[in-house]
């Protein structure tokens, strides 16, 4: 199905060409820079849960370095994953788990974050690689501890900061994006 040209207020949306047809987009006259994207993201477990991932006590073995394997090759294959995303040799991508946090609403519940950087010199960013990270490092710890609990969920993935590009982010000036 081919949409008609957009009005022209709105802003060009780059994975479209002029007839609305979906196409990668062409960033071969575009610098060669040094670009970082950080993404976070939450799973929010019962307190018993965390202790078991703690104590190494979840039967499907060790979460959270299992967890971080699976960010780093998640990220490695984000082109595959993602239609019309860029192939990228990735430099580095760390994923880390913060402290969890006490759930006002809930005492027995904890929100244990997600955090990833990924880092690059290429000529395009590396936003979706870190938010892929997160997301399947998120959706390992949800498959190795659904057994113990089924009330998890994952939330609040998002892009933190990235630069090395054009438009950094979070960007300066407020922006609303359509």
């Amino acid at each position: 199905m081919r949409r008609k040209s957009a009005d022209k207020s709105q802003p060009k949306l780059t994975h479209l060409d002029e007839s609305g047809n979906a196409r990668m987009v062409d960033v071969s006259g575009k610098p060669v820079t040094r670009r970082t994207a950080t993404a976070v993201g939450f799973i929010s477990m019962a307190r018993a849960t965390l202790q078991a991932i703690a104590f190494g006590k979840v039967p499907k073995g060790e979460v959270l370095n299992t967890a971080r394997v699976a960010g780093v090759m998640a990220a490695k294959r984000c082109g595959e994953l993602i239609p019309l995303c860029h192939p990228l040799p990735i430099d580095a991508v760390h994923v880390e788990f913060d402290e969890p946090e006490g759930r006002p609403g809930n005492p027995g519940e904890v929100k244990l974050r997600i955090r990833a950087t990924a880092t690059i010199s290429a000529r395009t960013g590396v936003e979706m690689e870190a938010l892929t990270a997160v997301a399947v490092a998120a959706l390992t710890i949800y498959d190795m501890c659904k057994a113990i609990d089924h009330g998890m969920t994952i939330t609040g993935i998002r892009l933190l900061e990235k630069s090395g590009g054009t438009h950094p982010w979070p960007p300066k000036s407020p922006q609303m994006i359509v």
